[in-house]
């Protein structure tokens, strides 16, 4: 079978963005077309700007959300209530959240969910230290905003369980957003008010095991 692409180079580069998520090869294709197409400045500007942020980005030592400095603008904000805490898998859903304007708390990014078909166990992600955020006792409030799919389902429980031992309220957002979806993909309107309909874990943990 004849090689489509009358470039190795362009090939090479087209390969690489595949390997995007959510990037096929057509997409690919257009993007590096468009690059090539670019003023050489703009096209070193762009290459300069993705090295910069994989060598410089912080992750926030207290919610380990990506940030510039060692602590996130979130956790900074004298203004937001430091007793609560929305438990959420990645950074993508720390932006939905805010673009709400319905939660005025700080975050805890975990930093995936678990998932044992993936690999995935609790010692890979942020639990510990949420853990210890709660133990420290400022904390009187954790809502678990997880994606509505199993793998979400079975870290909120195993949360829960850790969380138990501690003076904490543990809720759960309102299942606005249906089951099967992801946060990030929530409208506003459904997400806030998932956000302000929240209920105790427990009571939530109760009507899926009748």
């Amino acid at each position: 079978m004849n090689n489509p692409y009358p470039s190795t180079l362009l090939e090479n580069a087209v390969n690489e963005f595949a390997k995007l998520p959510g990037i096929g090869r057509k997409s690919a294709l257009r993007l590096v077309l468009h690059l090539l197409r670019q003023d050489e400045k703009n096209v070193n500007h762009f290459t300069e700007t993705l090295l910069k942020l994989k060598k410089e980005v912080n992750y926030c030592t207290c919610c380990h959300n990506i940030s510039d400095t060692e602590i996130c603008a979130i956790c900074a904000d004298k203004s937001r209530d430091p007793s609560v805490i929305c438990v959420v898998e990645n950074v993508k859903e720390v932006m939905a959240i805010e673009r709400t304007v319905q939660f005025g708390g700080l975050y805890h990014v975990l930093g995936g969910i678990i998932s044992p078909i993936d690999g995935i166990g609790p010692s890979d992600l942020e639990i510990a230290s949420l853990e210890e955020r709660v133990k420290a006792g400022d904390i009187k409030e954790v809502i678990l905003a997880l994606s509505a799919t199993m793998e979400g389902d079975t870290t909120n429980f195993y949360i829960y369980r850790k969380l138990t031992p501690y003076q904490v309220k543990v809720s759960i957002i309102a299942r606005g957003v249906s089951i099967g979806d992801e946060i990030e993909y929530a409208d506003e309107v459904t997400l806030g008010r998932s956000i302000q309909n929240r209920t105790p874990f427990n009571e939530s943990y109760k009507l899926v095991t009748k």
